[in-house]
């Protein structure tokens, strides 16, 4: 279960320390009176495949919706159908029972073993990215992906994604408050899952789960996610130098911190290849 210990508890009505629905309420607020996008309105949504092959621009150049909701981060987990690598990335088409779609994981030419597949045809994953729509086609830009090895978790992001769809159509449930995961209360895991923390630690790259993963990093990479988990930095991150000159580090440290971190699936690049953010799920 600590692979997915983070999902204990769901955004749906207010069950995950917010009232979002799986948008950030912080982050609502701060978009709220500006006519231009914001890095602050992004948000990762649970969602089936078939949601992303049915949602639709509302008008041309408009932010691709689903429910009357703009989708920028979003995850999803299927089944790996095929496989077809190239030299810049490796495209999975992936199936999760109700539509199937691509998935494009970028690779780094200059590391060998990243130009073979990870995945073979028939492994359960989980993808991390951003929807994109190119030539009127639609495919998933993987930031993060990572095999399944508990079946509970297919289950469970399924009953995710139409939780989150329930909020945005029917509304929040009565008698939602913000401390309903701080209590602990009832898990839609079969065991309880192994997320034990309350709201606060959940944003902490996915509770046990992202913990146990950040033991395995360096002392480098420990240093910056901690710097970038008590900074108030939102959803637009914090630069590259800013991190150097508070951490201490040098800057090819905190590069370095910086990969091994988005290997880990814990942060995501914002505006820029220099700036990251804790990746929130």
């Amino acid at each position: 279960m600590a692979s997915y210990g983070g999902y204990t508890k769901t955004g749906y009505g207010t069950q995950a320390g917010n009232d979002g629905g799986g948008f950030m309420g912080a982050s609502q607020q701060g978009s709220q009176g500006q006519g231009s996008k914001s890095y602050s309105d992004d948000s990762l949504r649970p969602v089936t495949i078939k949601q992303l092959v049915d949602c639709e621009e509302a008008y041309p150049g408009a932010d691709l919706e689903i429910d009357g909701i703009p989708i920028t981060q979003v995850t999803v987990v299927g089944q790996v159908r095929a496989v077809n690598p190239q030299a810049t990335n490796i495209t999975y088409k992936l199936d999760d029972g109700t539509a199937t779609m691509d998935v494009k994981k970028w690779v780094d030419a200059e590391k060998a073993d990243d130009n073979d597949p990870k995945f073979a045809p028939d492994t359960y994953v989980r993808v991390w990215g951003r929807l994109k729509n190119f030539n009127g086609k639609k495919h998933i830009g993987a930031h993060f992906m990572r095999a399944i090895d508990d079946g509970n978790e297919v289950s469970y992001h399924l009953l995710e994604a139409a939780y989150v769809h329930l909020y945005f159509t029917k509304g929040a449930q009565p008698g939602g408050n913000n401390n309903a995961a701080a209590g602990g209360g009832d898990s839609m895991f079969v065991d309880g899952g192994g997320y034990t923390g309350g709201a606060g630690n959940a944003t902490a790259g996915g509770g046990a789960a992202g913990n146990a993963r950040l033991a395995k990093c360096s002392r480098n990479a420990q240093s910056m996610f901690n710097f970038l988990n008590n900074s108030p930095e939102g959803n637009e991150g914090m630069h590259l130098n800013m991190i150097a000159s508070n951490t201490g580090m040098s800057v090819r440290d905190v590069l370095a911190a910086a990969d091994e971190l988005l290997g880990s699936g814990l942060v995501y690049t914002t505006i820029d290849d220099e700036t990251w953010a804790i990746l929130d799920y």
